[in-house]
């Protein structure tokens, strides 16, 4: 898991990194390795380059869980802080790479100058959705332990953006449980001072993007987590909208909506699988409920055995 900081003190930011109890420098480009004054030193030299950029320090939190210990040398650990920091876009700059001891799992910090060798200034746009992206391919590629999802997250431990982004996280998550139209979950967000805002495509109607906003913070949904796109939120409320009609006509005793439903689960599906998942259907039907998908739709399930055998009578396959 990576937690991507930018800031604007060197010297703040290295005194708290390296003169930590047990520190560890593993390795540094750029600058001197003697200790916080150097570095600090070197990095100021630099961001001179660019006196009007504020936050021009870029500082990574990298930890593994606590079962990958056994896996994780120094050296190793630095290999994957580079391959981490070309995934991401940091290139051509100062950096310093250093170990903590103080916690369980085994984890280090990256601290880098948004000044590169040439006066350029590296940017920090999408930082958190590149940051998941980058995490989740170096920890599938080298088998590292992966989380069970945001739901075991500390809460009280986040600052800042990423608190925000836990916040916006838990209550679009929990709004999504019941709404069926983007009108309703606007009106549900509202109520914890959630905005929404839409993006659409240049000279038409047809929405693009969705973010969401509290406060002074505004982030993508894709930002927030993979499945709060436009795209993924738009097929659950489907889902949820057909889902409440079944069980409206079966109450009423009228004819079911089956094939609308079986369209409702493909468009799921679909995004399942597009996002490397094992596919809704599979994760739905397993015995965990799902807890173990990388993306949150498994409270879907509350309605899916039973659908399934509707559809299966049917005739209807989604496969």
């Amino acid at each position: 898991m990576g937690k991507p900081i930018t800031g604007r003190s060197f010297g703040g930011c290295i005194r708290y990194v390296v003169n930590k109890q047990e520190a560890k420098i593993l390795a540094a480009e750029g600058v001197r390795m003697q200790g916080a004054s150097s570095l600090i030193q070197d990095f100021n030299l630099q961001r001179k380059m660019r006196p009007e950029l504020g936050k021009a320090v870029g500082h990574l939190v990298l930890s593994w869980s606590k079962e990958d210990l056994s896996k994780l040398s120094d050296e190793i650990m630095v290999e994957r802080a580079k391959e981490y920091m070309e995934k991401v876009g940091i290139r051509n700059t100062q950096y310093v790479i250093v170990r903590h001891s103080d916690r369980a799992h085994p984890h280090l910090h990256l601290i880098c100058n948004r000044v590169d060798n040439n006066g350029h200034t590296i940017s920090d746009k999408n930082n958190f959705a590149k940051n998941i992206k980058a995490c989740k391919e170096i920890t599938l590629k080298f088998g590292y332990h992966l989380g069970e999802g945001k739901g075991l997250v500390n809460r009280q431990a986040l600052k800042g953006k990423e608190k925000i982004r836990y916040e916006l996280y838990d209550a679009i998550k929990a709004a999504m449980k019941s709404a069926t139209t983007w009108k309703g979950l606007e009106t549900e967000l509202a109520k914890q001072g959630i905005g929404v805002a839409y993006k659409f495509r240049s000279g038409t109607n047809e929405v693009q993007g969705i973010s969401f906003e509290k406060g002074e913070i505004k982030m993508k949904g894709s930002a927030i987590d993979r499945s709060m796109s436009y795209v993924g939120l738009n097929a659950v409320l489907n889902w949820n909208r057909r889902v409440r009609q079944y069980h409206a006509a079966k109450k009423a005793n009228q004819p079911l909506p089956v094939r609308e439903l079986a369209d409702a689960i493909r468009q799921i599906e679909y995004l399942h699988l597009a996002r490397g998942g094992k596919g809704l259907w599979a994760t739905l039907l397993e015995p965990s409920g799902g807890n173990g998908s990388p993306t949150d739709f498994y409270y879907l399930k509350k309605n899916l055995r039973e659908i399934t055998k509707i559809l299966k009578r049917n005739g209807e396959s989604i496969r």
